[in-house]
C-alpha cells in the first residue's frame, strides 16, 4: 500500500533539493531520499550531509550504466549528425525520473520530488517564477510520471530559496550552483566527444553558395552560434550543420528566424491531438522566447507553424509546448530536408 504522505526525493547534493526536502518536511511529508549516483563523490557527500541533517532516509541510486546507455551514447551520435541534443531532457523521463518513480514503487511512496523550478497540480505541470522557470526541461516526463510529481520550489525565485537554505542552516547553504553536465564536468564537449572516439575534422564554412572560411569541425558548433569574424562587415551565424559534407552552412542574424519546422518522438501530458492544437512553443531554454503556434500532427511526428518567427530552431534541442501556463508536451526538432530549406543554404550545399 502507498502512503500519500510519503515521497521520494532526489536529493542531489546540492541547495535546491535540499530546500526542497526541508518544505516537504514541513508541510507533514514523510521524505525518503534517493540520490543518483554519476561518479562524483563530492556530490554524494553533500546529499549524505544533508540527509543526516534533516534526518532523511537516504538510499543510493548508482545511474552510471543507465546513463551511458539512454543519455551519453544517444548525446554523442545525435551530435556527429550536425545536432545539438539536451543530455538533462533526454536524462529526465528516461533515467532520473524512472529511477525515482521505481525506488517510491520499492519504498510504498505515492509521490516523488525534485528541486526543480516549475508548478506542479493535480498531476499537471505549470511554468515556475519567470526568471528561473525550469518547466522547458520537463517536457518530455510521461504521464505518469508527472501524476505523481512534486514540486516545492515551483512558486520561488532562486534569492528565496538561497535564503530559505540559510533560515534552514542546511550544509549545503553556501554552495555555489551547478552548470555543468554531470558527466561532463568541464562543460568540454568537443573533448568529450573526442576522447569517445572519431570526431569530425576541419571543413568549410559555406555562404550563399561561395566557401567564406574553415571550422575544426562541425561537432563543436550548433545551429545560431556566430561565427567569428566579418563578412562584408556583416556578422554570420551557423544556420545548418551539414555533417555529411562536414561543412557549416551560414547566414546572416535575420535568415535565422522560421516560422516552419518539423518535430518528432513527440511525449504529451495531455491525450494526443490528433487535430491541428494552438499552444506556444519553446525551442530552447529561454526566458522570453515563447510565440503561439499551431502543431499540425501527422504520422511521423508534427509540423510547427509559429505565429510569429523563432530563431534558429536547432535539430536535436527540444520543442516544448504550453497552454497557457500548463506545459502539455514535447517532441525533438528535426533536421530540414534540403527542399525545406531556403534556396541561398541548399544553393550552398550544390556547389560544395
Amino acid at each position: 500500500m502507498k502512503s500519500d504522505r510519503r515521497v521520494v526525493l532526489g536529493l542531489s547534493g546540492g541547495v535546491d533539493s535540499a530546500v526542497a526536502a526541508r518544505l516537504l518536511q514541513r508541510d507533514g511529508y514523510e521524505v525518503l531520499g534517493l540520490y543518483l549516483d554519476a561518479g562524483d563523490p563530492s556530490a554524494r557527500a553533500d546529499a549524505e550531509a544533508t540527509a543526516a541533517f534533516l534526518g532523511v532516509d537516504l538510499r543510493v541510486c548508482d545511474i552510471r550504466e543507465a546513463l551511458e546507455a539512454q543519455v551519453c551514447q544517444p548525446f554523442a551520435k545525435a551530435y556527429l549528425r550536425g545536432e545539438t541534443p539536451n543530455p538533462c531532457i533526454l536524462c529526465n523521463p528516461k533515467v532520473k525520473f524512472r529511477a525515482l518513480c521505481d525506488d517510491a514503487d520499492a519504498r510504498g511512496a505515492a509521490f516523488i520530488a525534485t528541486g526543480h523550478y516549475a508548478r506542479a497540480k493535480d498531476g499537471m505541470l505549470f511554468r515556475g517564477e519567470p526568471a528561473n522557470d525550469q518547466s522547458y526541461m520537463l517536457c518530455r516526463l510521461t504521464r505518469e510520471q508527472a501524476r505523481r510529481l512534486l514540486l516545492p520550489l515551483g512558486g520561488m525565485e532562486k534569492a528565496r530559496v538561497r535564503a530559505l537554505a540559510a533560515e534552514f542552516d542546511l550544509p549545503v547553504a553556501r554552495k555555489p550552483d551547478s552548470m555543468e553536465i554531470c558527466f561532463i564536468p568541464d562543460r568540454d564537449y568537443a573533448g568529450w566527444l573526442a576522447r569517445r572516439g572519431a570526431v569530425p575534422g576541419p571543413g568549410r564554412v559555406l555562404f550563399r553558395g561561395e566557401t567564406v572560411g574553415r571550422h575544426e569541425g562541425v561537432h563543436r558548433w550548433t545551429v545560431g552560434q556566430r561565427l567569428p569574424g566579418l563578412y562584408d562587415g556583416r556578422k554570420l551565424y551557423v544556420a545548418a550543420i551539414a555533417p555529411e559534407k562536414n561543412a557549416l552552412v551560414a547566414a546572416l542574424w535575420e535568415d535565422l528566424f522560421r516560422t516552419r519546422f518539423r518535430v518528432h518522438d513527440l511525449s504529451w501530458l495531455i491525450d494526443p491531438p490528433v487535430a491541428p492544437l494552438r499552444c506556444s512553443v519553446r525551442v530552447r531554454h529561454t526566458k522570453w522566447e515563447n510565440p503561439d503556434c499551431t502543431v499540425l500532427p501527422d504520422a511521423d511526428g508534427a509540423s510547427v507553424v509559429a505565429d510569429s518567427p523563432v530563431r534558429a530552431p536547432a535539430p536535436g534541442q527540444a520543442a516544448a509546448f504550453y497552454q497557457g501556463e500548463r506545459l502539455v508536451g514535447g517532441g525533438w526538432i528535426a533536421r530540414e530536408s534540403e527542399e525545406g530549406q531556403p534556396e541561398e543554404w541548399t544553393e550552398g550545399k550544390d556547389r560544395a
